[in-house]
């Protein structure tokens, strides 16, 4: 399409963000505001709209679609149509060049996707205006769309709320934020992108024009003057792309059942015979019939009878002399003894803790291992409603469709409880961390499943392995309950860039590489977040964190911080701690600086030119 544009200088760059579909409707791509307008615009010739929209591509970039054609005449029009927000998360770089070179940016969301105007509000909205950087860029917020009047789904596994309209006053509200023009189309049709949306966008095109038009004529006669053209400033180098790695939550919680370590629970059957093991912490996570068994909870605190009578009739704790006496167990004493009254489910158990451990969600899997083992399908449907009651939520009802609805859901979600429950709290802890005079109560089975040093010190032959409190240090309190969060939570957020370089620290101490991933991500994504005057401005030392990265192993971010520092030469090479530099971390920021030695000799050579008499007008 590109080669049938006639050759022009002028040009006009839209650059559209946002969803404009209410996220149920299962329109093709034709539905959308760009592509309609475009397809339907008086500006562009019948013919070259079926071409431009047939021959729309991605150029390299699933993030957005680029299309061009003709308008005025021989006026180039280049719009890139970004329905996803995603590309300000993946490449920043691209994403800043997309706004820092549009003429026109329009936002556009569905009046009926109230998440998706959330999400433009809070989190996009103010990186747009960071990019913009005060430049006078029209901007239109397009909500399109007749508003819904059905009435929000009661279902408790829905996240989208179907009746929760976003207003025109907040739409309005937004716009007055940005200093946009609001408007409001209540369909795609000829009327709402013809006249309504067509008009204003054609007005902002025409205003690019002459304000392009009188910057052009400006140029040619500075041109004439001082017959030298500026030099060209190249792009930087693009920055090296730090992939994350992988969640093993599940796996980590799976191996601790196959491995057996920290045991604090053993099942036996009818005739005494020892089943499985396993452990309290987990078993409570996802169940309050394991609670109120292990008495995390009593009888008052569920206050649902179903739960009570499968605890008692399925289970019984016993610590009678019939069974032998362990070693096993930890620094509180010896597994707790359970009895399974009921044999089918007995025979079936080691699935289903393997079904538990492996995050409780893959209940098909479960359906297939038990009817394995039992033939008759009376007795596999029993097993299946026992393990339903052992899942259920107080207060509601569980059922086969319910619990297949949650193969998608995250580790340890089923119930309203999970190991985050059991973070930093004395209920079943078997371990106490002493650290800077606090105390921080733990489970061990937690620590060694998710902690390859975890499970050496408390399993080998270090004092750890017999003491109830183990003493922690070099690393703060709240770094360590930052660590230990992740251990429980598969998840952490950094209050500060500082906070975070604290809890990587950490990470490579108990070498847990996907908690410095995501440290790594994040001082990453605060520091390209930092706009040029804050950088300048900052007391925070990007040389130190470089020392602390190498030195704690860290070669990805301390790769990136090299480019960084690179990238904005003309910043760090101001700093004091731009000294503290190796010989070699030098050389490489002289390499890979941004703007070149070069190009800034050029450009100092250009205003020495333009200032010395050689170019004042031959008329003056």
């Amino acid at each position: 399409m590109a080669g049938s544009l006639k050759p022009n200088p002028m040009s006009v760059h839209v650059v559209a963000f946002g969803n404009e579909r209410d996220g149920f409707s299962e329109d093709n791509e034709q539905s959308s505001l760009i592509w309609t307008y475009l397809g339907r615009s008086a500006l562009i010739s019948e013919t070259e709209s079926n071409l431009l929209l047939n021959s729309a591509n991605h150029t390299g970039n699933p993030v957005f679609t680029e299309y061009q054609a003709c308008v005025f005449g021989n006026v180039r029009l280049v719009v890139h149509d970004c329905p996803l927000w995603d590309i300000f998360d993946s490449d920043w770089y691209t994403s800043q060049n997309l706004i820092g070179g549009a003429d026109i940016i329009v936002i556009k969301y569905s009046v009926n996707d109230r998440s998706s105007f959330q999400e433009v509000k809070d989190s996009y909205v103010p990186m747009i205006k960071r990019a913009l950087n005060h430049c006078s860029i029209p901007v239109i917020i397009s909500a399109v769309g007749a508003r819904k009047s059905e009435v929000p789904c009661t279902c408790p596994l829905c996240t989208l709320d179907r009746g929760s309209c976003v207003t025109a006053s907040e739409g309005i509200q937004l716009a007055k934020e940005l200093g946009a023009t609001y408007l409001e189309l209540h369909s795609l049709s000829d009327f709402y992108i013809g006249k309504y949306f067509g008009g204003v966008l054609e007005y902002f095109m025409i205003q690019s024009l002459n304000q392009k038009s009188s910057e052009k004529m400006k140029r040619k006669e500075s041109h004439k003057c001082h017959g030298v053209k500026p030099p060209q400033l190249e792009q930087p180098e693009k920055m090296p792309i730090l992939k994350g790695e992988a969640s093993h939550y599940n796996s980590d919680l799976h191996n601790l059942l196959i491995c057996c370590q920290c045991v604090d629970v053993i099942f036996y059957s009818e005739d005494l015979k020892e089943v499985v093991e396993a452990h309290k912490i987990v078993l409570c996570s996802v169940s309050h019939v394991f609670m109120l068994l292990f008495n995390v909870k009593s009888p008052a605190d569920i206050q649902d009878s179903s739960i009570i009578r499968t605890a008692q009739t399925l289970f019984a704790v016993n610590n009678e002399a019939v069974f032998p006496v362990s070693s096993r167990g930890s620094p509180c004493g010896p597994p707790v003894r359970v009895f399974v009254k009921d044999s089918f489910f007995c025979f079936c158990l080691s699935d289903i803790l393997h079904f538990i451990y492996s995050g409780a969600f893959q209940w098909e899997l479960l359906e297939e291992d038990i009817k394995k083992k039992l033939k008759d399908p009376g007795e596999v449907e029993l097993v299946l409603e026992k393990v339903k009651c052992i899942l259920k939520t107080p207060g509601k009802v569980n059922s086969s469709k319910n619990c297949r609805s949650h193969q998608t859901a995250r580790p340890l979600q089923l119930c309203d409880t999970s190991l985050r429950l059991f973070f930093n709290t004395h209920v079943l802890a078997d371990v106490i961390f002493q650290i800077q005079g606090a105390t921080v109560p733990a489970h061990r089975a937690v620590l060694v499943a998710r902690c390859e040093v975890m499970a050496a010190m408390f399993n080998g032959s270090y004092i750890e392995a017999n003491s109830f409190l183990v003493p922690v240090y070099g690393v703060s309190k709240d770094t360590f309950l930052s660590f230990l969060e992740y251990l429980y939570t598969d998840s952490c957020c950094p209050a500060s860039i500082l906070q975070a370089m604290s809890l990587l620290i950490c990470a490579e101490m108990y070498q847990v590489s996907r908690l410095q991933h995501i440290c790594e991500l994040y001082i990453i994504t605060q520091l390209q977040s930092m706009p040029s005057r804050e950088l300048a401005s900052t007391s925070l030392s990007v040389v130190s964190l470089l020392r602390k990265a190498k030195f704690h192993n860290s070669d990805c971010l301390s790769t990136w911080l090299l480019h960084f520092i690179a990238t904005n030469y003309l910043i760090f090479s101001q700093k004091p701690e731009f000294q503290d530099l190796s010989a070699e971390e030098r050389s490489f920021v002289e390499m890979h600086r941004w703007p070149s030695s070069m190009y800034l000799k050029q450009l100092a050579d250009y205003r020495n030119y333009i200032n010395s008499q050689k170019c004042h007008c031959i008329v003056m």
